[in-house]
């Protein structure tokens, strides 16, 4: 059901890194996203996978991974992706494009779930470094995000929003990460 896969589908930072994720895998999930809307039908999206260790470290290191724990630099080594799906505009098709980026991302993240996988979402990414490192010609596509994935090492539990009105999420001693929602009567206007 779909509404069980949204709620499974949680933002993940923390992962086996010793499992893998199959180049077919990360194909299954681009040809998702290749599937959903596009902004004047122009489907300028691109996506250029990575799953390897030189390519994924290279990828890492580019990343920023959580504001609101300033005291995390992100995954610890054995922790982190074993894949990366980076997700390009061809500045050729979709100069004009408006939200494609987000639509494909919540679809692979959605596709990712349910073949077992967590992942991150991240805009947090010193671009011109990734680009460099990856050879991505920056003249013709612009880096938009990049999603992280691999087999899931932590919990993530949706708790709701505290009487303060604080949306930031937090770890408690154990590392369970904790996410506040806004309820639903919250948001109506």
């Amino acid at each position: 059901m779909l509404k069980e896969l949204v709620l499974k589908c949680r933002t993940c930072r923390r992962f086996y890194e010793n499992e893998a994720v199959s180049t077919s895998d990360l194909r299954d999930l681009v040809d998702l996203a290749r599937h959903t809307a596009s902004t004047a039908n122009s489907q300028a999206l691109k996506f250029r996978l990575c799953n390897t260790p030189e390519e994924n470290a290279k990828v890492f290191d580019t990343l920023g991974w959580a504001g609101a724990l300033p005291d995390w630099d992100g995954p610890q080594k054995g922790e982190r992706p074993s894949a990366y799906i980076i997700i390009l505009c061809d500045l050729s098709l979709g100069k004009n494009k408006l939200y494609d980026d987000g639509i494909a991302a919540q679809t692979i993240m959605l596709g990712a779930v349910e073949k077992g996988y967590g992942g991150c979402i991240l805009g947090n990414v010193q671009r011109s470094h990734l680009a460099e490192a990856l050879s991505i010609d920056p003249s013709l596509y612009s880096i938009d995000l990049v999603l992280a994935l691999g087999k899931p090492k932590e919990e993530v539990v949706i708790v709701p929003m505290k009487e303060d009105g604080d949306t930031r999420y937090y770890r408690d001693e154990n590392q369970v990460h904790y996410v506040p929602k806004r309820a639903l009567d919250d948001m109506f206007i």
